[in-house]
This record gives C-alpha cells, structure tokens and sequence, in this order.
C-alpha cells in the first residue's frame, strides 16, 4: 500500500519529502564535524596552552592581576584540568588572597585526589586560618601516600604546637595570667596569622591590662578575617573613642553599619560619636575663625554630651582655657587652664595658654614659670622657646620702665582707653599744676613717662616690641647703644625752656 493511502489516517507526501531532507541533512553535518573537530579541538587546546604560557610568563614578570586574567580564561576553557586550577590558586596566594585560592586547590583535589602539592598547600592555608582539624586531614593524607614527607611532617607538627598553646593560653586567660596569655599566644599568632581567634583572645588580654593600642593592633585584622564581624568594628569603635579618637571611631562604627544599617548597638554608638564629632569640629571651626565665644560654647555643650570620658574633658577644658587666653580674659583663663593642668600636666599647650594669661594679668615670674616647665617636656617646640624668651623679657622689664602701669590700664587695653588714661594723668601732672621745684621735678619726671607711655602704646609697632619685652625707648635696645638717654620722639621738649611752659598735644 502506498504512503497515504491506508485507511487511517497518516503523513501525508509532503511530510515524507520533508523527514528525508531531515536526516540527509543531518548526516551530512556528521560528516563535516567529523572532519572539523580535530582541528577545531586542536584550535582550542592551543589557545589554553598560549593563555597558559602567557600566565607564567606574566606571573614572572611581577604582573599578577594580568597573569590571573589569563587563567580564568584557561579555566574556562578547559574546567576539568586540575593543574590549571593549581596554577590559578598560586596566582591567588601570590596576591594575598588565599580565601579565592581555597576553592582552586580543593578542585585540584577533586579532579585528581592523589594531587599531593595541592593538598599540602590547602593544608598550609588551613592552619594558618587555624583551621586545624582540616588542615590535619591534608597533612595526613600526603603521609599517608609519603610517610616520609618531610613538609607534611613538619606541618602537622606546627599543628600539634598551635593547639597545645591555644588550649595554654585559654587556661591562662581563666586564671587572670593576662601577661603569660600574651605570651603563649605569640607563637600561635606566628603559626596563624589569618585565625581570628588567637588575636581576638590577645586583644582581650591586652585591654584587661589596659593597653589600649596593642589590642586595637590584634582587632583591626580581625574585621577582614571574618566575613561579618560587626562585633569587632563595634569595639574597635568603642576603643578608639575611649582614647579620644572620635574620627577614627566614627569611621570604624560606620563599617559596622554598612554590614548592617540596622544593628542596634552599633547604631546608637553611631549617633553619640557623630553628634559629639559634629560639635567638636564646630568648635575648631570657631576657633581658627577667632570667635573664641562660640568655640567656648560648643566646647561646654560637647562636655554635656560626654561627660564620663575623661580625655574629652581635658580636650575642652584645654581649648577653653585657649579661648579665654586669646580673648584676653586673663583670670578666666588661668582658673581654667590650672584645672585643665591638673587633669593633664604633661601637656605643653595648657601651659603655654596659662603663661600667656599670666602675661596679661602681668605675672611675669608664673608665665616664665609655666614656660620653662613646658620647655622641660618639649625642649624642641620653637613657640615654647620663643614664648620662654619673651616672658623672662617681660619680666625684666617689668622691674624697670612699665608703660602700661605708669597709664594704670591693662595690657589688653585698647588705643581709645589708652588716649583717656594718658590725657587724665597728664592733666593731673602737668608741672604747671606745682609751685615748688621740688614738686615740679617730680611732676616733670611722672609727665616724661606719661608722655613716653602713651607714645610707645599708641604706635602699634613700639607697643608690639614692648609687649614682646623690648623697651623701644631703652638706649641699649637702640641700633649701636650709647646716645642720651632720652631721646623724646614726642613734640615737647620738658628742658627747653627754663620757666618750663609746656604746650602738650593731647591727641
């Protein structure tokens, strides 16, 4: 019977003619891949073995990010090729990033288990991670393939001595042997150095003994040796405030928030460091501005905000008493600057604030004081030096002519109260205002200096090198010494005229 023509129904002519172009088609892509795929397999095996070559010869080179690129594409061209991932995962450890070389050398190992160098160095990486119980499976098995390995015999010795010092040093630890904890644990960290636990318990061990920064040391590693530590950045955090380092401990809590935004204690320590960051950047801020107030108030608000850490306090307490110094608020200042000097007396910069407030209040001995304390711990520092040299200055020659008592105002006094002082005491001693001689001999001499004051302390230059304790009327500060000893620079002459008649400018 024909195709089509049975009693039931079935394909019809076209669909036969369609079947047989099919299969004819198909036996003819047979036949072509049998003759292509030789070359095109050949074709392929050479560009993994150029990709190969290019990865040692890079690797060689000291190119390690372009010899990687390499390798990942002989990975992918050839998956099942142990000595492939082999070469990848030393790429990995050449980089220092052994946690992506794990995964390369134990499929080393799954493609070919008797790959003794991959095992071995899987077992390198896990005691260093002080992943013991597998690192001691690798080691055992090279044994078991070459009892007389020595590497592997010595690695697993290694191994034994990690887990004996850490089991040492946790028995010291409950026994409150923080120092002999310490100790222990300095051969297991040297033994695994990628193993939190060894330096976490050695961070603990240093804070119980109050060494604050060495235990920073053993922490900072551990954020990146855990894939979540949030715990470890919470602390380094805490730390790093507690040694008055808000920056760094704003920057650390951060770390712990980008982990996770919602982490309870994180968070709340987030929003205590911030705002007292934020207050104490406002008061530095004022401070470079001279708006010495404002700095004071951000300075008292920021102690509200932390008032049980006491390295803050002595922060504030120490700028304020600047503050006050350089706004010319002398006693002020001092009672500020003697607490804050209590709380920290090795620190040079209260001392060289009181110094100056000991100078305006005219305390020259105490400012020479306070000065040369400071010189003691910083021997080096220029504006101690300098501050020193100006004080003794100051203090000489306020044993002789001073300007600013003979007007009776305060050294921070302005030109307007100067003018006024000078114009009432010059009023008052004017020698026309005396009968005797001796009395006007005495009135004269007071109007000299009356006169002499108000000159230097109205002319910025003169006031500016008789604050610095120079006395620019002094004949021995002059340029080559000797010369009369009164060389008026004002317009009057009190020995011109033998009726002494004096006409005075009271500008």
């Amino acid at each position: 019977m024909e195709p089509g023509r049975g009693a039931g129904p079935g394909p019809g002519p076209g669909l036969w003619r369609c079947g047989r172009r099919l299969l004819w088609a198909a036996s003819l892509l047979c036949v072509l891949l049998d003759l292509q795929l030789p070359g095109l397999l050949a074709s392929g095996q050479a560009e993994i073995e150029n990709h190969l070559e290019m990865g040692r010869k890079l690797l060689a080179a000291g190119q390690l990010a372009e010899a990687l690129s390499h390798y990942h594409s002989a990975v992918e061209g050839d998956p099942k090729n142990y000595l492939t991932y082999y070469k990848r995962a030393t790429i990995y450890l050449a980089m220092g990033k052994f946690r992506s070389a794990l995964p390369d050398l134990s499929k080393a190992i799954e493609l070919k288990p008797d790959f003794l160098a991959a095992r071995l160095q899987r077992g390198s990486i896990l005691l260093k991670q002080g992943n013991t119980e597998q690192a001691k499976q690798d080691f055992e098995a090279v044994l078991q393939s070459d009892p007389s390995h020595k590497e592997a015999q010595s690695q697993l010795a290694r191994l034994t001595e990690l887990e004996v010092s850490m089991q040492e040093a946790r028995a010291a630890y409950q026994r409150t042997d923080y120092a002999g904890a310490i100790r222990i644990l300095e051969r297991a960290v040297e033994i695994s150095p990628w193993a939190p636990e060894a330096k976490e318990l050695r961070a603990e061990c240093y804070l119980l003994l109050g060494d604050y920064g060495k235990a920073i040391l053993d922490l900072k590693p551990t954020t990146k040796l855990r894939a979540d530590n949030r715990a470890a950045f919470l602390k380094l955090s805490q730390l790093y405030y507690g040694l008055g380092e808000h920056e760094e401990a704003l920057a650390q809590v951060r770390e712990c928030l980008k982990l996770d935004q919602d982490d309870k204690a994180c968070f709340a320590h987030y929003k205590q460091v911030k705002k007292l960051s934020k207050q104490l950047e406002s008061a530095e801020e004022h401070i470079q501005a001279q708006r010495y107030e404002e700095a004071i108030d951000k300075y008292k608000a920021a102690m509200k905000t932390e008032s049980q850490v006491e390295v803050y306090i002595i922060r504030a307490k120490a700028r304020i008493c600047h503050c006050l110094s350089k706004s010319k608020r002398p006693q002020e200042a001092i009672d500020v600057c003697t607490e804050a000097h209590q709380r920290d007396p090795r620190n040079i910069f209260i001392l060289r604030d009181r110094a100056e407030a000991y100078i305006l209040n005219e305390e020259f001995q105490r400012a020479v004081e306070d000065y040369q304390e400071a010189k003691e711990f910083d021997g080096e520092n220029e504006e101690v030096k300098e501050g020193l040299e100006r004080a003794q200055k100051l203090l000489k020659q306020s044993k002789k002519r001073d300007y600013y008592k003979i007007l009776g105002i305060r050294r921070n006094a302005n030109k307007q109260e100067i003018i006024k002082a000078y114009r009432k005491l010059a009023q008052q001693w004017h020698p026309d205002n005396f009968q005797s001689e001796d009395e006007k001999k005495e009135a004269e001499k007071k109007f000299i200096d009356i006169a002499a004051a108000k000159e230097v302390l109205t002319d910025p230059d003169m006031r500016q090198k008789f604050d610095s304790g120079e006395d620019p009327l002094d004949p021995e500060n002059q340029q080559g010494g000797g010369g009369h000893p009164h060389q008026w620079p004002f317009e009057f002459n009190p020995f011109g005229s033998g009726n002494f008649h004096f006409k005075f400018h009271f500008n």
